[in-house]
């Protein structure tokens, strides 16, 4: 919702302060102008970026639409579902965890929490470590450092995706002009023509300089730091587990390993130390 918000109040104030000072809205319509902006920004994005960057493009405009950010009741969970495998680990062995491990969607522990279960990367990211852990590795500093390692490949690759995004707002504005000067060439080529046809010939050039500079800082611009900010949360929630996870291999009881996750949620969506502990005494 709160992206379409912004979308529908960059279209309504533009055009809308346009048409209240005297403009005509179809001078604006110049398809042929889109069609060299729009076309051009796709194509120096594909030659810009691999395939599989390309291929993650649709996943990040999801991301950017969505809002990635978790809220309070999504981390409340995740530390519930850390607290309860935690418990099971220590009373009955971590090879009690497999059953789990193998369908997290038919899993009883998952099955309870079903925001945590729908962040399916979240829950794929826990259930691989806990695989480890369930195969004998037990070593925190070796857990700690490969989720360190992980974590910086994930936060790498986020922002060279929402890196690539923004090189495109940045080059949109240039293609705007572009499309501009093929308009002003097409202009001097018909300069034989009466004034009302070159008038018309110039609005339409100078249509692609205003669309190139729309697009790049009124839409491409704030998408790509809305998928920078989508990323980054992402990120912030795997770190709220890799705080869990390496003190309970480091010996912390489930209960105050959770706590160590509970401190690494940004203040504003952290769930208070009490609402914690009614959550986990329920939970028992």
């Amino acid at each position: 919702m709160r992206f379409w918000i912004g979308v529908f109040t960059v279209i309504v104030c533009v055009l809308g302060g346009y048409l209240l000072g005297g403009g005509h809205i179809g001078v604006l319509w110049q398809p042929l102008e889109f069609i060299i902006i729009l076309g051009a920004a796709v194509g120096s994005f594909i030659i810009g970026n691999s395939s599989k960057t390309i291929g993650h493009v649709g996943h990040a405009l999801k991301l950017a639409v969505e809002g990635g950010t978790a809220t309070k009741e999504e981390y409340l969970e995740t530390l519930l579902v850390l607290f309860v495998i935690f418990k099971l680990a220590r009373s009955n062995g971590m090879l009690s965890l497999e059953p789990h491990l193998d369908n997290p969607k038919e899993s009883d522990i998952f099955k309870k929490y079903p925001l945590f279960l729908k962040n399916y990367e979240a829950v794929e990211f826990l259930c691989d470590y806990l695989r480890m852990m369930t195969m004998g590795c037990d070593n925190s500093f070796q857990i700690e450092a490969l989720l360190d390692q992980e974590l910086d490949i994930l936060e790498h690759e986020d922002n060279h995706l929402s890196g690539s995004i923004q090189n495109l707002a940045d080059a949109t504005p240039a293609l705007g002009i572009v499309a501009a000067v093929l308009g002003v060439i097409h202009t001097m080529g018909s300069i034989d023509k009466p004034p009302a046809v070159l008038g018309e010939l110039i609005g339409g050039a100078l249509v692609g300089t205003f669309f190139g500079v729309l697009v790049a800082y009124g839409f491409v611009g704030p998408i790509a730091n809305s998928i920078k900010d989508a990323c980054s949360s992402k990120k912030g929630f795997f770190t709220v587990i890799r705080a869990g996870l390496v003190a309970y291999t480091s010996g912390q009881p489930p209960i105050l390993a959770v706590e160590f996750a509970r401190k690494n949620v940004d203040p504003s969506m952290r769930p208070s130390f009490t609402e914690l502990e009614k959550a986990t005494q329920d939970a028992s």
